[in-house]
């Protein structure tokens, strides 16, 4: 079991302040590592900070579009620790029309979601995954989605709500996850002679505010009958960024109970 270790390993996670983002943090902490913390949201940030008062956890407010800024980052690693052992690439976002209709999409829409949860993930293997490829080791872990690997059912928005506005996933969302499971294929076989592990980690949904009946038409789409909890990915997540893990590249770790299989 002390493979599953994550004792004094490096481990970068980006969009750390959001709901997954500060839950994998403080699990990753947990489990022993050091973790750098990653948002464009200073004061989402702080309320981690806050939460998580631990010598173990170091925050930094970035936007990882900007390779200056993410490069910044890695020198101040570098300097201080000597390695990075691992990076999860959790940041994603919503732009002002991000639940508009496919139809009226705006391109500034498009390219804004595209930026953050592709570009940025691409940036942000360049940076810290050149590090361990450089090293001779290290795991890159993709946070996707579902519906970057299987279609939403447009059945069950209808009369659905997320914190009290109406919601559905659009075209972009997928289009940016399905991107990030390229790049997952493509750098495990581009750095897998270095040593270097690169994965996925694909939620199902996740119950975080959704009003009751989004919550009850999701779960007659999955096999287990519920939504997931953030808990559920604990498992997969610590797996892969782990020793235990050691001889796993290029997969895709499905935590949606089920959903996928129909």
């Amino acid at each position: 079991m002390n493979r599953f270790s994550l004792d004094k390993k490096i481990i970068v996670v980006t969009g750390a302040a959001g709901i997954l983002g500060s839950f994998f943090c403080r699990e990753l902490v947990a489990a022993g590592a050091h973790v750098i913390a990653i948002d464009a949201q200073a004061a989402a940030l702080a309320v981690l900070r806050d939460g998580l008062p631990s010598p173990q956890l170091e925050t930094y407010c970035a936007d990882i579009r900007e390779r200056e800024q993410v490069a910044d980052i890695r020198a101040s690693l570098l300097s201080r620790y000597g390695h990075i052992d691992g990076l999860l690439n959790n940041a994603a976002t919503k732009s002002p029309n991000f639940f508009e209709s496919f139809e009226s999409f705006p391109l500034e829409d498009w390219d804004y979601v595209m930026s953050v949860n592709l570009k940025g993930a691409m940036v942000c293997c360049q940076e810290f995954g050149t590090v361990m490829a450089e090293q001779g080791c290290g795991s890159i872990v993709n946070v996707l989605s579902i519906y970057g690997i299987a279609a939403p059912d447009q059945r069950i928005y209808e009369g659905s709500e997320y914190l009290g506005r109406a919601i559905n996933t659009p075209a972009v969302y997928s289009a940016s996850k399905a991107g990030l499971w390229g790049l997952t294929h493509y750098l495990s076989s581009y750095w897998g002679h270095r040593d270097v592990r690169v994965n996925a980690l694909t939620p199902g949904g996740i119950q975080s505010g959704q009003n009751t009946n989004f919550i009850d038409r999701y779960s007659q789409r999955v096999p287990l009958g519920r939504m997931g909890q953030p808990e559920d990915l604990v498992g997969a997540l610590v797996y892969l960024m782990s020793d235990a893990s050691s001889y796993v590249t290029g997969q895709n770790i499905v935590v949606d109970g089920g959903l996928t299989v129909w």
